[in-house]
């Protein structure tokens, strides 16, 4: 007699129990996958820095570095008569080819929008979030340094 006859019906209980309950166990069991974090510098340690005036009397001003999901982001700002005059991506996630793809289009309107708006108050770039949340940080702290 087969083991799963509809007279048994208590073994086909147990046994459909038993393949639920190693279903669950085994979907339990796996584990999400996280990107690997990248190592925060001390806190000690200040990232920014200003590299004084320039013989036109213009100041550059490092922003601190701001680690973000994909990568550290930190601005150079300059800074003459009080009007930021340029701002330079220093760092900004290049992990892979889609970061640098990503980057080689944010940068730029991240860099005319600060341009523009003379502050941080600016607009996340679409597919860019982290990129431009790490920008505006990096940016707001070389305007606190320069004073601004």
């Amino acid at each position: 007699m087969h083991p799963l006859r509809k007279n048994r019906p208590l073994r086909r209980i147990v046994l459909a129990s038993a393949v639920t309950a190693s279903g669950l166990v085994m979907l339990l069991a796996l584990k999400p996958h996280t990107a690997p974090q990248v190592a925060a510098a001390p806190a000690t340690v200040p990232s920014s820095s200003s590299s004084g005036s320039t013989a036109t009397g213009a100041k550059t001003v490092n922003g601190d570095t701001v680690q973000t999901r994909w990568g550290p982001v930190q601005v150079k700002i300059t800074v003459k008569n009080g009007k930021i005059t340029d701002v330079t991506a220093v760092q900004s996630p290049s992990g892979n080819p889609r970061d640098q793809e990503i980057n080689s289009a944010a940068l730029p309107q991240l860099r005319s929008e600060a341009l523009a708006a003379q502050s941080a108050s600016i607009d996340t770039v679409s597919g860019a979030t982290y990129t431009s949340d790490g920008y505006r940080q990096s940016l707001q702290s070389a305007l606190d340094s320069a004073g601004l």
